[in-house]
């Protein structure tokens, strides 16, 4: 079953997280794209029977340029995000130099650099194109994340199990979605 057609309308019907889509669509940025916790969150609650969802303590916005991979260019998308949302803690991350933090190769793109991140349910990305249609970018599948399943991706299955366990209790999803099954 595709979950696909479930995460278009789930994300469609959220008055406030399309907002914010179209508020990330406006800077024009390449292969730019709202990720983790502003899918994961909104699926979840939905999977928990909850009738809204609210936003995850930030938004994080990625994007993919070579050319401009500075963090003084994030830093400057997020004030211009923060004058049009005040209320909302962005988050920034031009993805063509988080290898270098995470000590990953070179990225080719924000979706090959999503298949680096902790967890296969957080690896989901989502943008509205031109025609203000929902995109999904998703390198492991919505499986887990529908099926309420966190469990590591590539080195946090073993070099970096440490931070995919600390990551868990800083986090306490379980504490917040009970329903989540931890596969490790």
């Amino acid at each position: 079953m595709s979950h696909l057609p479930t995460l278009v309308a789930l994300l469609n019907a959220d008055k406030y997280r399309r907002r914010i889509l179209q508020q990330v669509r406006a800077l024009h940025l390449p292969d730019c794209w709202v990720a983790a916790g502003f899918v994961r969150s909104a699926v979840w609650d939905h999977r928990h029977g909850r009738a809204s969802s609210s936003l995850p303590s930030d938004i994080d916005v990625i994007w993919f340029d070579r050319g401009n991979a500075s963090p003084e260019r994030d830093s400057e998308l997020k004030a211009q995000l923060q004058n049009v949302d005040k209320g909302l803690d962005w988050s920034v991350k031009n993805q063509a130099r988080m290898h270098l933090r995470n000590g990953d190769r070179p990225y080719e793109s924000a979706t090959d650099a999503m298949r680096y991140w902790p967890e296969t349910a957080t690896a989901v990305a989502v943008r509205l194109n031109a025609d203000d249609e929902l995109e999904v970018a998703a390198p492991f599948g919505l499986n887990d994340l529908f099926d309420l399943v966190v469990r590591p991706a590539g080195r946090f299955r073993d070099k970096k199990r440490h931070l995919f366990l600390k990551r868990l209790q800083n986090k306490d999803w379980l504490a917040k979605w009970p329903g989540l099954k931890v596969l490790d």
